[in-house]
C-alpha cells in the first residue's frame, strides 16, 4: 500500500506542476483548437475522456453520498488525473491499509476477500 500511496503522490505533484505550467504559459483556446484540428488530437481527447469516464465509474461505484460522487466526477473532467491523483491519495489513506476498503469504499463490508 506504501508504493501505491508513493505513486499516487507523485501522480499529483506532476499533474500539479503541469497544470499550473499550461494555465500560466498556455492559451488554452488557441491551443485546443489546434489540437481539435488533428486527427490523433481528436483520438489523444476521445482516449483521455474514456479513461476519465471509467474512472468515474469507479468513483460513483465506491462512494456512498451521490453528491460526493458527483463533485468528484466533474473535478476529474475538469482536471482530469489530478483530481485521479488525489482521490486515489484520499481513499489510500482512509481505507487504513486495507485494499478491500480501497477498492470498495462504502461497499467493503458487503464484499468478501
Amino acid at each position: 500500500m506504501k508504493a501505491a500511496k508513493i505513486l499516487a503522490f507523485l501522480g499529483l505533484l506532476a499533474m500539479t506542476g503541469i497544470l499550473v505550467f499550461a494555465f500560466t504559459s498556455g492559451d488554452f483556446l488557441k491551443e485546443g483548437s489546434a489540437l481539435l484540428a488533428m486527427p490523433w488530437g481528436i483520438v489523444s481527447l476521445v482516449d483521455l475522456y474514456v479513461g476519465f469516464s471509467l474512472f468515474s465509474g469507479w468513483i460513483i461505484y465506491r462512494e456512498k453520498s451521490p453528491w460526493q460522487a458527483a463533485l468528484w466526477v466533474i473535478l476529474m473532467m475538469t482536471l482530469g488525473f489530478f483530481t485521479a491523483s488525489l482521490y486515489v491519495l484520499i481513499a489510500l489513506q482512509k481505507s487504513g491499509g486495507r485494499w478491500n476498503t480501497f477498492w470498495h469504499g462504502h461497499r467493503a463490508a458487503a464484499q468478501k476477500g
